[in-house]
């Protein structure tokens, strides 16, 4: 298993984040087994970091939402002679962040870490489509936060 991630930055929110934006991202992959990585796929991550124009633009095209959002993921696998290759496309809004973290009393950064996990999880086949998978899915991400020092965000 490999695991690769390119950052693009689209807007002018994150220029002076991306050092710190980065950290977080490896951090996270160093804990590849807490995430449930497949062994048997190689993973190719685009951090695609933007606003909410671009997250509404994309959620309305793909997800048929007519509103922005924190963060889109998207997958694409595509099956090789003995393994799985997982190209995931991950845009996060810096403004939806920014009015989150405001709103909710948290630090921008440790929102950006739950929503890497989050789109993470999504990319290895967890999913909140309805209330049972909402939960594991929720549950599993207190878990990883709580590893990284964060409250639970949905207390």
């Amino acid at each position: 298993m490999k695991v690769e991630y390119s950052i693009i930055l689209k807007t002018k929110n994150w220029p002076r984040r991306l050092k710190k934006v980065n950290q977080i991202i490896n951090k996270v992959f160093k804990n590849k087994k807490m995430l449930n990585f497949d062994k048997k796929s190689d993973y190719f991550f685009n951090f695609i970091l933007t606003n909410d124009y671009f997250t509404k633009k994309m959620n309305k095209t793909y997800k048929n939402k007519n509103f922005p959002t924190d963060v889109l993921t998207f997958i694409y696998k595509i099956k090789k002679r003995y393994n799985f290759e997982k190209h995931c496309d991950i845009m996060i809004s810096a403004e939806t962040i920014i009015y989150d973290s405001k709103k909710l009393n948290i630090n921008f950064y440790d929102n950006f870490l739950h929503l890497i996990i989050h789109s993470i999880l999504h990319v290895n086949g967890y999913d909140h489509n309805n209330n049972k998978n909402y939960l594991i899915m929720r549950n599993k991400e207190i878990k990883i936060l709580k590893y990284f020092g964060i409250k639970n965000p949905y207390k």
